[in-house]
């Protein structure tokens, strides 16, 4: 709202310059402060950022699924079932089938790069759409009951190419490898924190976590954040019984 104040006063003060200035300026101060979203994003990232388009971004999440299922140099009945009922799940039989053949013309003819699929994501997606690309890709390796080490630094590495900080990607990985420390992992604190550090970073990652943060049509990453909201919940609550935090 601010930044089409700012585009008014700019007009009249300055023309059609002052239009854009105190448009620019106006976006600013609506992402610093939020307003009428409950999100900060910047100017800079709306104008330098331009979304990837559906359709390619379909393709690309497909083709870093094929990745991850071969990472092991065995390929899954299970992780294969997984992404199929994924993607006829989300789009549709009709749709899910035409992404399919659409991806294996393209398989044929190029080779499927983790860095090149992930550097072209992470210059169009939200950080948010990241976390629960990684999110997916954790499900399909767990899909057949284990997640394999070598699955596990394949995900590692294209999370580095999309950006993901290693922290952030430790704790999503807590939500499918058990260990005993694994609701610390997920909050991302140590087993020494206080409670009210706790209680900290609980409201931290609810808020980055939270399924309205992810600004995408695509429906099984909005799945994800859903589900990765409720580990979130879950770790916390683990925790609030361990120390008996009310």
């Amino acid at each position: 709202m601010i930044k089409w104040i700012g585009a008014f006063l700019g007009f009249f003060v300055r023309g059609f310059a002052g239009a854009i200035l105190g448009f620019f300026v106006g976006s600013a101060l609506d992402s610093l402060f939020g307003s009428g979203s409950g999100q900060t994003q910047t100017v800079f990232r709306d104008f330098t950022r331009p979304n990837v388009s559906p359709a390619d971004f379909e393709l690309n999440l497909l083709s870093l699924c094929s990745i991850v299922i071969k990472a092991d140099g065995h390929v899954s009945q299970q992780e294969m079932d997984y992404v199929r009922q994924y993607f006829v799940g989300t789009y549709g039989k009709e749709k899910a089938n035409a992404i399919f053949r659409t991806f294996n013309d393209i398989n044929k003819k190029r080779e499927i790069s983790a860095q090149r699929i992930s550097t072209f994501l992470a210059q169009r997606t939200r950080y948010e759409v990241r976390l629960q690309l990684l999110h997916f890709l954790f499900g399909i390796a767990q899909a057949d009951g284990n997640v394999s080490t070598p699955e596990i630094n394949k995900i590692r590495e294209i999370a580095g190419y999309l950006r993901v900080s290693p922290r952030d990607f430790e704790s999503i990985m807590a939500m499918f490898i058990k260990s005993a420390d694994n609701s610390y992992k997920i909050l991302e604190i140590d087993k020494s924190a206080t409670n009210e550090e706790v209680k900290k970073a609980y409201r931290t990652m609810a808020k980055k976590y939270h399924p309205d943060r992810v600004n995408t049509q695509d429906e099984a990453i909005k799945k994800g954040a859903e589900e990765k909201f409720k580990q979130v919940q879950l770790a916390y609550e683990t925790i609030q019984k361990e120390r008996g935090i009310n």
